[in-house]
């Protein structure tokens, strides 16, 4: 079911708040008037985005927290219920991610983005429930990606976590409708490649920089699903057109839409620069209150590459036939 109240009564709490897609979703529910309540590691940055929801008409708790922690979420959850006197929405977005070889990203770094990306989720999930539950109803939204679907060389710690809140949201939605907890909706968003700061923050252990592949959506894309979802809640939702092209081609052929999309993302996902070893934000925050990450350079591609994977997904569906068709023929 969606919001029992509008979202100009509704109070929503957002996980990684403090830039990117966090910061685009806090300023798209003030514009609406909610009360929104901000959590990420960096307090600076989390109050300055709280100012800025205030000049948009919204109301604003700042609640820094790191979702490793499931006390801390705990506390979180408790600290917008005194404050608002309920919770009605509830937004798991905080992420971090390492990129490299599997075999040669550093395994605490490994670990860590299952504990901010995975085990986050789910501490927000536990905390968020019984508070939906109690204000008559609510919506969970968990913020994972295209690559919850696909996978993409290079991040497979990102891609492991994404699968994983997926299949969280889908087995928690099983088990509150066979409890009869209907009453509480639980939508998955997966977005495409979005211009945020993720890209410069990430753990990157490539040698090269890293780039956000094209086409690149801007933050406002998500931020506005993530809305509709709160009025009208899904299963899904995806968010950037070429997210559901690339979902298309995975289910008619995955295993050539594997090799294409690990091709380009090899090509299309480092810059020529050389780019140092390090942990980027895994374990430190560092965000600066900013929704976008400046990529509109490789914005102006869009076009083209969603003309690019309109063809490819095309040509995956009538490879698809094709090889169905023969099957049919020899299996006579």
């Amino acid at each position: 079911m969606p919001l029992t109240r509008s979202l100009a009564d509704a109070t929503v709490v957002l996980t990684g708040a403090s830039s990117g897609i966090g910061t685009a979703t806090a300023y798209a529910l003030a514009r609406r008037g909610t009360a929104v309540v901000l959590a990420a590691r960096s307090e600076v940055a989390l109050e300055e985005v709280a100012v800025r929801c205030r000049e948009l008409g919204g109301r604003a708790l700042v609640a820094p927290t790191d979702v490793t922690d499931p006390a801390a979420v705990e506390r979180l959850a408790a600290r917008a219920v005194d404050e608002f006197g309920r919770i009605d929405g509830w937004v798991n977005n905080a992420a971090v991610a390492v990129v490299g070889l599997f075999d040669e990203i550093p395994m605490a770094e490994f670990r860590r983005v299952l504990e901010v990306n995975l085990l986050g989720a789910a501490y927000g999930m536990r905390a968020a429930l019984p508070r939906l539950s109690a204000a008559g109803g609510g919506v969970l939204v968990n913020n994972a990606s295209v690559l919850a679907e696909v996978a993409m060389p290079y991040q497979s710690a990102y891609n492991v976590t994404k699968h994983g809140v997926r299949g969280l949201a889908d087995t928690v939605r099983q088990e509150m409708r066979l409890t009869d907890r209907r009453h509480v909706s639980i939508c998955t968003v997966l977005p495409a490649t979005i211009d945020t700061p993720f890209y410069r923050h990430a753990a990157n252990h490539s040698g090269r920089e890293l780039l956000p592949l094209p086409p690149v959506y801007p933050p406002e894309v998500v931020a506005e699903t993530i809305v509709r979802l709160l009025r009208r809640p899904r299963r899904e939702a995806y968010a950037g057109g070429a997210a559901r092209l690339i979902g298309l081609q995975w289910r008619l052929a995955p295993a050539l839409a594997e090799r294409v999309l690990g091709w380009y993302a090899h090509r299309a996902q480092f810059g020529p620069a050389p780019h140092p070893d390090g942990p980027g934000n895994v374990f430190a925050a560092d965000a600066a209150a900013r929704a976008d990450g400046g990529w509109q350079g490789r914005r102006r591609q869009l076009v083209r590459m969603s003309a690019a994977f309109g063809l490819a997904a095309a040509g995956t569906a009538v490879g698809t036939v094709a090889a169905m068709s023969r099957r049919a023929r020899t299996d006579r």
